[in-house]
């Protein structure tokens, strides 16, 4: 694919860090590179991706680009310690098949009225906490009004 003139970038979405640092060395003079996979963005980065198609970001878009933008920079002390922030987030929002934990999440900021629409149903009460919890330990602010 590296070698078609209209393919320009690929997403590594495998959350396999040395199969993506792997594509980096072996494709990313030929085509762009970006994490598909939030938990491993960070490395990815470092190791010469260009950035993130995020799932994290729908939910913390500032911290999300603040650690690409210090990871891109080379500042890898202070991409890691937002990214740490973020660790519990990307887990959380994969509690549940992707969009039902972001959909619940921005309710619960306030973002959005409701989380979900048929044929999804809503977030399992079981990991309504965890989904909460990951929120605040990324310090993001909830609805009082949910």
């Amino acid at each position: 694919m590296a070698d078609l003139e209209n393919i320009v970038a690929i997403k590594d979405a495998t959350g396999d860090i040395p199969r993506g640092i792997e594509l980096i060395a072996r494709v990313g003079d030929r085509l762009t590179v970006y994490s598909g996979e939030d938990a491993i963005t960070l490395p990815l980065i470092l190791a010469g991706a260009c950035g993130t198609i995020s799932v994290t970001a729908n939910v913390a878009p500032a911290l999300m680009s603040e650690m690409c933008a210090l990871a891109l920079s080379g500042d890898q002390a202070a991409a890691q310690a937002v990214d740490d922030k973020l660790a519990l987030l990307h887990k959380n929002l994969f509690l549940e098949a992707n969009p039902v934990p972001v959909k619940w999440a921005l309710q619960q900021m306030g973002l959005i009225q409701s989380g979900i629409r048929l044929p999804l149903v809503e977030l399992n009460a079981r990991y309504q906490l965890q989904v909460r919890e990951a929120l605040e330990q990324a310090g993001i602010k909830l609805s009082a009004m949910v």
